[in-house]
């Protein structure tokens, strides 16, 4: 049996192992992540990021190995996925378990700057507008870790960058510590203090640094495998 986290611990995770039939994603994998501490987990397609974050949310079973983490968990997913018949109060509303919790929505709300539309139906909101209520739901019940499954990916530049500095002055202001999954090392360093690598099959890091130390955009990207101008190649013979 798994000890209980330390006061220090957001979450901890010890030889975690994961397969889908005969595809193994995990073996062995160790993770810690302090109290109100900032990770990105960057990683080609297909590595295991996601799978990782739905393993900590228990949204998937490991087969084995053991995953501890002190709290509530909160998760903002790629797509809102807000009930399109509710309005944004009671979308929000509807994470909260109690009393104490549906008290918070209005304060939730306006953290993440949608008070303004409490009334209204999602598909009277924007990409962005819709993400931030996301956003709004996951913390209704404050959580002590917060898993962000590339919560920018669908919206475009403007709003990307928007949002990426409203999560930012969301997460300093509550504390929590937080799990980024990101295929944008921009929005990992913009985010997190802490940089990590996924690569290999199974997966394992190959990469683990501070940002702004030994996580630079050069290191990162070599860890990714691309250098700056390989991906600016990439950029422009996609557009």
């Amino acid at each position: 049996m798994s000890r209980q986290p330390t006061a220090n611990e957001a979450a901890r995770i010890r030889r975690l192992r994961k397969s889908f039939g005969s595809h193994l994603v995990f073996d062995a994998l160790d993770l810690d992540v302090a109290r109100g501490e900032r990770v990105a987990i960057l990683g080609v397609s297909g590595c295991g990021k996601s799978t990782l974050l739905r393993c900590i949310a228990g949204l998937e079973r490991p087969d084995d190995g053991t995953i501890v983490t002190a709290g509530e968990i909160g998760i903002v997913f790629q797509e809102p996925r807000l009930f399109p018949w509710l309005d944004v109060r009671r979308n929000v509303a509807f994470a909260a378990r109690n009393d104490a919790e549906r008290a918070r929505v209005d304060n939730v709300l306006a953290l993440v700057g949608m008070l303004h539309v409490g009334d209204r139906l999602p598909k009277a909101l924007s990409g962005g507008m819709a993400q931030r209520v996301a956003l709004a739901r996951s913390l209704v019940r404050d959580p002590a870790l917060l898993l962000l499954d590339e919560p920018f990916a669908a919206l475009d530049a403007l709003r990307r960058i928007e949002l990426r500095a409203a999560v930012r002055e969301i997460l300093e202001f509550t504390r929590a510590a937080a799990i980024l999954v990101t295929h944008d090392v921009d929005d990992a360093l913009a985010l997190a203090d802490r940089v990590i690598v996924l690569a290999g099959s199974p997966a394992e890091i190959v990469f683990s640094g501070t940002v702004g130390e030994n996580a630079t955009r050069t290191a990162v990207l070599a860890a990714l495998g691309v250098s700056d101008q390989g991906l600016h190649a990439r950029r422009a013979s996609a557009s």
